[in-house]
């Protein structure tokens, strides 16, 4: 005769497999969840300084933290990236967005939000932002390439950028409207 609890154990196996799949892959406890970029408005400030992101110049970021549900904006990816290479950065990160430059007026960059971690990055050009030199953003290599050609620096995907290209010192000394 069988034993009742063999039948109950591949039956609890079985379950527990299915759940795990499940929440795996699509369909999935996080499917229709998908994290999006929170559009900036006239009031929204930067995380670390107060700025209103509204009134400057150059791409923007935010950062999704798994301890909370709002984004914690910045007015310059230089920031963002400041921010986030910190070794005593231990905050679990959901999601990290930027602003596809390809997309959106340089000038007044609206909406173009895109996944930070795809985009390409160009550093050293003679574009500035809120606090003076930046890291442009962009969805396309080509197009990343496209704007070193016009304003210089170097392209380089997300993970190549180390947090010595990320320096924030001095950036109010670029800072017209302070």
């Amino acid at each position: 005769m069988m034993s009742p609890i063999l039948p109950f154990r591949t039956t609890l196996l079985a379950a527990l497999a299915a759940g795990l799949l499940a929440a795996c892959g699509p369909g999935g406890s996080d499917a229709g969840n998908k994290l999006a970029a929170v559009e900036i408005d006239q009031s929204t400030a930067c995380s670390l300084d107060g700025m209103l992101l509204a009134d400057y110049p150059g791409p923007k970021a935010q950062i999704v933290y798994a301890d909370r549900p709002e984004p914690e904006f910045f007015c310059d990816t230089v920031e963002m990236f400041g921010i986030y290479l910190k070794p005593e950065q231990v905050r679990p990160v959901k999601a990290i967005f930027v602003q596809d430059m390809g997309k959106a007026d340089w000038d007044q960059p609206r909406g173009a939000w895109i996944d930070a971690k795809s985009a390409w990055y160009v550093i050293g050009s003679s574009r500035h932002g809120s606090m003076g030199p930046t890291i442009g953003s962009f969805a396309q290599q080509a197009d990343a390439q496209k704007f070193s050609e016009a304003h210089g620096g170097k392209v380089l995907a997300f993970d190549a950028i180390t947090p010595d290209m990320a320096v924030l010192d001095g950036g109010a000394l670029h800072d017209s409207k302070m």
